[in-house]
């Protein structure tokens, strides 16, 4: 897949989490869409989840914010695209960590940095079911 251009209805799912949101101000030049992968960089600003040094992921963008907008960032269970390749999750993956490949695809190994999305709840054909 490739990141985001415009929001994406991504499904949460009820497995009796403790629901948890967070507000953050989204980086300047950055657009964070709704159903995105939502990360945090090292200045605590919002930023679409990627393969970039020091992020980490917050949650589920709650809505379509830029340039220094706030935004609502859910945590969570939520379905995600799975990797194609080298990075794709199956149900031997359940109960390991996923990586982000981009701000709507988790994978199996992740990029050059790694980027950790949450843990794999589960592995269907409409994609991983993840909990961050």
């Amino acid at each position: 897949m490739a990141a985001l251009t415009e929001p994406r209805n991504t499904r949460e799912l009820h497995v009796g989490a403790v629901h948890y949101s967070y507000e953050r101000e989204v980086a300047a030049s950055a657009t964070v869409y709704a159903g995105a992968l939502a990360a945090q960089d090292a200045s605590g600003n919002a930023v679409p989840a990627s393969d970039a040094a020091g992020l980490v992921v917050l949650g589920r963008a709650e809505a379509t914010v830029s340039d220094g907008g706030v935004l609502v960032i859910r945590r969570g269970a939520f379905l995600f695209d799975n990797g194609a390749d080298g990075e794709e999750l199956t149900v031997a993956d359940i109960g390991a960590d996923c990586f982000v490949v981009d701000d709507q695809t988790v994978g199996k190994l992740g990029g050059t940095n790694e980027v950790k999305a949450g843990k794999v709840l589960d592995v269907t054909d409409d994609g991983v079911a993840v909990l961050i």
